[in-house]
């Protein structure tokens, strides 16, 4: 997944599997459907997520699980690591209506609940120097937008856009260039971004060599990919995902 010729490339790193169980020990609303909670344990020693696009897998037992089989047989979901330390992980949670396992564990679940950590079981890791910088998401690619930003220098060309239900559901995110909101309404989720996308006809409104980062409902996968091939950028230098699908909860995103 390199180009010699390039300023960057994409590489896949595997990881070891590994197994942790850890406990909900704080929660804050960024917004009133976005929560960031903090899960701590000391089987969280030598975690590590060196891609900001990854993703580990959250186990939800609906009671105590006293062996990591019974941990592991619970439900399941898909997210990607904020921020770690070593007894110590944030993650984000896109909170909509009570629908699902994980978003309403994140905000509703008494502190002190316990759930299982599995992964990253690899990486696909950005290394080098993009030209310019394209991240695209909705309320789902926030982690990882966060994570992608903390990568563009200062004097690098880049735009950031992200859709949300509405202006009051946006998140505070720390980056070199000014996030551009885009809101939905009432519209299916993804709506904004596909209409932003087709009508992006030139690279030149981004920069040269850009990295060019697409994430959130599966509908956003077909005008991503049409925007590749627009520009003519290597889908292999390039990520381009569905993070979840509407109407089915056990959908995750490809690696």
């Amino acid at each position: 997944m390199s180009d010699t010729k390039s300023g960057f490339t994409i590489e896949r790193r595997g990881l070891d599997l590994r197994f942790r169980t850890v406990t909900l020990s704080a929660r804050e609303w960024l917004a009133p459907d976005f929560v960031r909670v903090r899960l701590t344990g000391n089987d969280l020693e030598g975690f590590e997520s060196p891609g900001s696009d990854d993703h580990m897998r959250l186990f939800f037992p609906t009671g105590p699980a006293s062996t990591v089989e019974e941990m592991r047989a619970a439900p399941s979901r898909e997210y990607t690591p904020l921020a770690w330390g070593s007894d110590w992980l944030d993650v984000e949670f896109a909170v909509h209506g009570d629908a699902g396992i994980a978003a309403p564990w994140a905000a509703t679940a008494p502190l002190g609940s316990s759930i299982g950590v599995g992964g990253p079981r690899g990486s696909m890791v950005l290394t080098g120097a993009p030209g310019s910088w394209l991240l695209i998401g909705d309320e789902t690619a926030i982690p990882a937008i966060r994570r992608f930003a903390t990568l563009i220098p200062i004097d690098v060309a880049a735009r950031i856009v992200i859709e949300t239900v509405s202006a009051g559901c946006e998140v505070d995110i720390e980056a070199p260039v000014d996030i551009e909101w885009f809101h939905r309404g009432d519209a299916p989720s993804g709506s904004a971004l596909t209409a932003f996308l087709d009508g992006l006809t030139s690279a030149d409104s981004i920069g040269d060599d850009p990295f060019v980062f697409i994430a959130a409902e599966q509908s956003i996968v077909k005008p991503g990919r049409a925007l590749l091939e627009r520009w003519g950028i290597d889908a292999a230098r390039a990520v381009v995902k569905g993070y979840w699908k509407r109407g089915e909860a056990e959908y995750h995103a490809p690696h």
